[in-house]
C-alpha cells in the first residue's frame, strides 16, 4: 500500500473515506456513524444517497453538497450542519481544506455545466487529494495538480479507461486510484486495464469490492 494511502478506503462507485472524512457513500456496509464530515459531488442517486448518507452520519456530522441537494439535507442535517459550496470556490472546514473544482460532461447531456456540480481537491494533513467526482476530461480537471487523484473510469457517465488515462497523465498525480466501475457500469477488468497501462508511470492502487 502506498504511504499516501494508510488512511484512505475506498468503495463503490466514487465512495472514499479518508479518516472520518467521506466522499458520496453508497452502499455502505455496516452502520459505523462516524463521519466528521461527508461532502457530496452531486444529487445522483449513487452519490447523494440518503440511506447511506444515514448509515455513516452522527448528530455532529458536518455535510458539504452543491446547491441542489439543499433540500433533502434539510431534511435530516440541522442547517448549521450544512455547507452549500460552488464550484471554483475554497473553504475551510476545521482541519480539512477545500478548493471546489467544476465537475461535469462536455458532450454528453448527464452532468451538464450549469448544474455547478463540483469535484473536491482536498488538503488534509498537507497531502492533497482530488475527488473528482462523475466528470469528462476537462481543461479545469486536467490542470488540477494533486498528490492522490481519485479519477472515474466505468465511461457511459463518465471518462472511460483511454480518456482517465490521458488525464492522469497530463494531472501527474504521486498515486491514482480508478473509481466509478464495476458496480452500475464498466467492469473489474477496466480497472485492472488501467492500472497495467498507467503503473509504470505512477503509482496506481485498485480496490475490490467495497472496502468502506
Amino acid at each position: 500500500m502506498n504511504t499516501l494511502l494508510e488512511n484512505v478506503m475506498v468503495g463503490n462507485q466514487n465512495t472514499i473515506r479518508i479518516d472520518d472524512l467521506y466522499f458520496d457513500p453508497f452502499r455502505v456496509e455496516g452502520e459505523p456513524h462516524d463521519a466528521r464530515m461527508i461532502f457530496i459531488t452531486h444529487s445522483h442517486y449513487d452519490h447523494y444517497s440518503e440511506e447511506d448518507i444515514a448509515k455513516v452520519r452522527n448528530q455532529d456530522t458536518i455535510l458539504v453538497a452543491p446547491h441542489d441537494c439543499l433540500g433533502k439535507a434539510l431534511d435530516e442535517f440541522d442547517k448549521n450542519h450544512i455547507l452549500i459550496v460552488e464550484p471554483n470556490q475554497e473553504y475551510t472546514i476545521g482541519d480539512a481544506h477545500i478548493k471546489t473544482i467544476p465537475m461535469y460532461n462536455e458532450e454528453k447531456a448527464f452532468h451538464p455545466k450549469a448544474n455547478r456540480w463540483v469535484g473536491y481537491l482536498l488538503t488534509y494533513n498537507d497531502i492533497t487529494y482530488y475527488i473528482v467526482g462523475d466528470s469528462d476530461a476537462t481543461e479545469e480537471l486536467c490542470q488540477t495538480k494533486c498528490d492522490v487523484l481519485f479519477i472515474p473510469i466505468g465511461g457511459t457517465y463518465t471518462m472511460d479507461v483511454e480518456e482517465a488515462l490521458k488525464a492522469t497523465r497530463k494531472i501527474k498525480p504521486k498515486v491514482v486510484v480508478p473509481t466509478h466501475y464495476g458496480v452500475i457500469v464498466g467492469t473489474r477488468e477496466d480497472g485492472l486495464r488501467f492500472q497495467a497501462a498507467i503503473e509504470k508511470e505512477i503509482p496506481c492502487q485498485l480496490y475490490q469490492g467495497n472496502n468502506v
